[in-house]
């Protein structure tokens, strides 16, 4: 029994490492190949280069597509649509926020927005405060907030988690805990849980203001709404004037990504803030207590039980959330650096997902190998991807002089920078959907801003290093060494 139980965690290192070590292996190919095979390290950059080049010019065209639909699904009024839907009065909304040690105007800001919303049938909505029980102010606040807001919801409910053994601090334990106390509820009111659907909210979400509206008509039309969940992108423009320029190049950034996710179709995963059925979450029994990162987690766990049923259905509207800002620019670069270390931490998934492959029969094997394929891939590219398309080139001429002197040597310098250089012309798109964006939750640029604006896109290569593929690396070195991360919530001022 002893030597079964070291079997598999021997098992579980080795799944576990594979995507962190194949990123060490593909960021020191030059290292180590460039002496003996100097054409081949060669081939593999301009081959890398070219890859980005079309990812570029792809993201680009989704990012186009998806503002545009976002456009077009601005001017339907789904709140009238639902009226002539009878099924539409019997859909409840459970909205949980957890959090810790938010401020209450964070918290208030986020309830504001789901008050403010156009939803017909406003008293289906339940707000579900999902507290730390380890966080002094908890009761505190959940008082103040019931008492300011209940008569806006049919009902506020509290719950208080208390973290045990064999669970992780973090959402999704908090969530799991909160959501255990929802089944009683319903269970107790005898409601159907096809007609449940459970939000989250992290504590800085501002919901578009046809949200709920879009969602429900959505959730109806959709024939096959039990496997489903449902996003909108989540850009972080709330705060946006306050970042720190380094910051603020990475919020822009990640927003626009985000838009552009939406056109993933079969391969679109949530982010942070969705939307999905009770039953789909009571049949997976919620989210695993023992993982940090859970959205994507959430999504894998549903997958590996049901294949290609699941999917995220996107929603072309938005949600508002804050960057991280904490007051000043070394704090705020500290936590931002932490923050993207514990997203990076998802990779932990792929081991997850591998020893589903080997281990779970429920969904056909290669039907599971094309889910981690495209899941391994965007988790190695994250640290990856600097090092190779900034640095890579220069690296083979340096370390061998002969291969210096060839044609190849010598133009690979020259042809990684022309391709990068190009791939760097779709900037002047992110800068137009940048303005484009920020206009439709009514954030304005002022004209004599527009050149920090474009300036700011300068410092790229900088933020990418240290905001993105550096914590990432860290996070994949980590897992590899065995060593964990700790949940820290992200502080937003």
């Amino acid at each position: 029994m002893k030597e079964k139980i070291i079997q598999t965690k021997i098992f579980q290192r080795i799944i576990d490492g594979f995507v962190p070590f194949l990123s060490w292996v593909f960021i020191t190919i030059p290292f180590w190949l460039s002496p003996f095979h100097p054409a081949v390290v060669a081939y593999f950059i301009i081959t890398f280069d070219l890859y980005f080049f079309y990812k570029s010019i792809q993201t680009v065209y989704m990012a186009v597509s998806s503002y545009k639909k976002l456009l077009y699904f601005s001017k339907i009024n789904f709140a009238k649509k639902l009226s002539f839907l009878k099924k539409a009065k019997e859909i409840k909304h459970f909205i949980i926020i957890p959090n810790y040690k938010e401020p209450l105007t964070k918290l208030e800001s986020t309830i504001n927005s789901l008050i403010n919303n156009d939803y017909t049938y406003k008293k289906n909505l339940y707000l579900v405060l999902a507290f730390e029980k380890r966080e002094k102010e908890a009761k505190k606040k959940s008082f103040y907030l019931k008492k300011k807001y209940q008569r806006f919801f049919k009902k506020i409910i509290a719950s208080f988690h208390q973290l045990v053994v064999g669970e992780e601090e973090g959402k999704a334990s908090n969530q799991t805990y909160a959501a255990k106390i929802l089944e009683k509820f319903i269970k107790k009111n005898s409601w159907s849980l096809d007609d449940i659907i459970i939000t989250i909210a992290d504590a800085d979400s501002h919901f578009s203001k046809n949200y709920f509206s879009y969602l429900t008509y959505t959730y109806l039309k959709d024939k096959t709404r039990r496997f489903h969940f449902y996003w909108a992108p989540v850009i972080l423009y709330n705060n946006f004037w306050q970042l720190p320029i380094f910051v603020r190049i990475q919020a822009t950034l990640s927003s626009i990504l985000r838009l552009a996710f939406l056109e993933q179709k079969q391969n679109l995963i949530q982010i942070s803030t969705y939307s999905t059925s009770f039953w789909l979450l009571k049949k997976i029994n919620y989210w695993d207590v023992d993982i940090i990162p859970e959205d994507w987690h959430i999504y894998l766990q549903a997958f590996f039980a049901f294949g290609n049923k699941v999917k995220t259905i996107p929603l072309y509207t938005i949600i508002n959330s804050d960057a991280v800002y904490s007051g000043n620019l070394l704090k705020t670069l500290f936590n931002r650096y932490q923050q993207e270390k514990r997203w990076a931490w998802g990779v932990s998934d792929v081991g997850y997902s591998l020893k589903k492959l080997f281990t779970d029969n429920r969904v056909n094997f290669w039907t599971k190998f094309k889910k981690i394929i495209f899941l391994a891939k965007n988790h190695f590219l994250w640290p990856t991807s600097f090092f190779v398309l900034t640095l890579s080139a220069s690296i083979p001429p340096i370390i061998n002089p002969v291969f210096k002197k060839t044609v190849l040597g010598f133009i690979l310098p020259k042809l990684s920078g022309l391709i990068l250089t190009l791939s760097s012309l779709m900037l002047v798109f992110y800068f137009y959907l940048d303005i484009k964006l920020r206009k439709q939750i009514k954030q304005k640029t002022k004209p004599q801003l527009l050149p920090f604006l474009i300036i700011q896109w300068y410092l790229l290569p900088i933020v990418s290093f240290f905001l993105s593929s550096l914590p990432a690396l860290e996070a994949h070195t980590r897992l590899l060494l065995g060593k964990k991360i700790k949940y820290k919530v992200t502080e937003k001022v």
